[in-house]
C-alpha cells in the first residue's frame, strides 16, 4: 500500500471531514487547523478569525486506490470554491476554501484541475493554494464529529444532505 497525505479546507471540517471518511482509498481523516501563524491554536480562538489558521482536514489516502489529482476534484466540487472566505452560514477567513501542496508537482496538479474545473463554475475559484507547513490536530471533540453526533441539529441540517449529495453525484468514490 502506498500511503500519502493531503490537507484541505473547504468550510466546516466537521463537513468535509464526513465526506472524505465516507470516500474509497481514504485511510484516516483528522480535523485540525492549518495555514495561520498561531502554534497549537485552541477551536476558541480558531473562532475569532484572528489566527491566520483555516478549518482543514488531513487525510492520509492510499494512492493505489484513489489519487491526489481524484481527491482535489472531489474537494473542489463537494463544497462551494467560489465563495470567499465562507462557505454556507459560516463566514470568516477560518472557513476559507484551501489546498496545501507539499512540493511543486502537486501544485502544478492544483492549477491543472483548477483550471480544468473551472468552466463548470459561474464565478471565479478563489481556492487559497498554499505550501503546507504544518497541521494542528483539533480538539477530540472535533474529530468524527458527524458519525458522533449524526441526530445533531447541524448534522441533520447540514452535513446529512451533502454527504447524501456526495453518495448520489460521486457514487463511484463512495464507500459501501
Amino acid at each position: 500500500m502506498k500511503t500519502r497525505t493531503v490537507t484541505l479546507g473547504g468550510g466546516c471540517f466537521w463537513c468535509t471531514e464526513a465526506i472524505f471518511k465516507n470516500t474509497k482509498g481514504v485511510i484516516t481523516v483528522k480535523s485540525g487547523y492549518s495555514g495561520g501563524f498561531i502554534k497549537n491554536p485552541p477551536y476558541r480562538e480558531i473562532c475569532t478569525g484572528r489566527t491566520g489558521h483555516a478549518e482543514v482536514i488531513q487525510i492520509t489516502y492510499n494512492s493505489e486506490i484513489i489519487s491526489f489529482e481524484e481527491l482535489i476534484t472531489l474537494h473542489l466540487l463537494t463544497h462551494n470554491p467560489t465563495r470567499l472566505n465562507a462557505q454556507g452560514a459560516d463566514k470568516g477567513t477560518q472557513y476559507r476554501s484551501i489546498i496545501f501542496f507539499n512540493n511543486q508537482t502537486e501544485k502544478d496538479i492544483i492549477h491543472k484541475i483548477i483550471q480544468i474545473l473551472q468552466e463548470q463554475f459561474d464565478k471565479p475559484i478563489v481556492t487559497e493554494i498554499k505550501k503546507f507547513e504544518v497541521f494542528y490536530e483539533a480538539e477530540e471533540r472535533h474529530q468524527n464529529y458527524y458519525f458522533q453526533n449524526t441526530d445533531a441539529p447541524y448534522c441533520q441540517a447540514i452535513i446529512s444532505p451533502k454527504l447524501a449529495k456526495f453518495k448520489k453525484n460521486f457514487s463511484n468514490y463512495f464507500k459501501n
